[in-house]
């Protein structure tokens, strides 16, 4: 790690990793737009990072996993839709928020269950209104399906399903960074990771073994999806023969 943040420091800002233009909705598919950002630099390591917009039959738009808020974005959105609906899909992509909140008072926040005991939530300060489950809410019902993946150490992921056109929005359950993008040293940490080939990362893979039946039944739910593609926060989502992909990617723990 020290030796991956002296190769970064050494770079200067890097944002090879990252997926140009940042900070601006993409289309993707009728109803489905991504917004690249970051990169973060966890120990100095240059991820990438996503967020996934989903935008319902009366105009409102689904922000999964918001990435850093600005005036710019937010006035690249208004044109597609009202921000009506935050979701923290996971213990980690729910920092930037409050942001969002604060630009959006009326929008609700969604977040996956038992964030808001995290103590590090607690003392944000953060909105959290309700919690999500495995059935989708009165709010996206008909448009939008959705989940829970349990694992291990309190580990949930909440995930959602566009159905109109296909397309699986995940978080960390896969990651599929490019190495090829990546620093020399971050290159190496991420092959020890096992985080850049198009499945959950080793440490992740881990956590997800030690929820049992629940989390194989749960993985067993979203490949009975059979998306068209699949996002994720983390790297090239699957464009192409997603649900063969989707499928490598879980067997390990299946």
């Amino acid at each position: 790690m020290l030796a991956a943040r002296a190769v970064a420091t050494r770079r200067g800002p890097s944002a090879d990793s990252a997926y140009r233009p940042l900070d601006t909705p993409k289309p993707v598919a009728d109803g489905v737009w991504t917004v690249d950002s970051g990169p973060l630099k966890p120990a100095g390591v240059p991820v990438p990072l996503r967020m996934t917009v989903l935008k319902l039959a009366n105009g409102d738009l689904v922000l999964h996993s918001p990435t850093r808020y600005s005036a710019r974005l937010a006035r690249e959105l208004e044109p597609i839709g009202r921000v009506a609906h935050l979701v923290a899909p996971n213990s980690a992509h729910w920092m930037f928020v409050r942001d969002w909140q604060a630009a959006y008072p009326d929008a609700t926040t969604w977040a996956v269950p038992g964030l808001r005991d995290r103590g590090q939530v607690k003392r944000s300060g953060v909105r959290l209104d309700h919690d999500l489950g495995d059935d989708a809410p009165d709010a996206w019902a008909g448009e939008v399906r959705q989940g829970i993946v349990p694992g291990g150490l309190g580990f949930r992921e909440a995930w959602l399903f566009h159905e109109a056109s296909g397309t699986l929005v995940l978080t960390d359950l896969v990651q599929n960074i490019e190495r090829e993008r990546m620093p020399p040293v971050a290159k190496l940490l991420m092959r020890l990771a096992d985080g850049d080939d198009g499945r959950p990362a080793r440490h992740l893979r881990a956590v997800l073994r030690l929820g049992g039946r629940g989390t194989k039944d749960a993985l067993r739910r979203l490949l009975d999806l059979d998306p068209v593609r699949v996002i994720f926060s983390h790297g090239r989502p699957f464009e192409e023969r997603a649900a063969e992909r989707l499928r490598r990617a879980f067997k390990p723990l299946l």
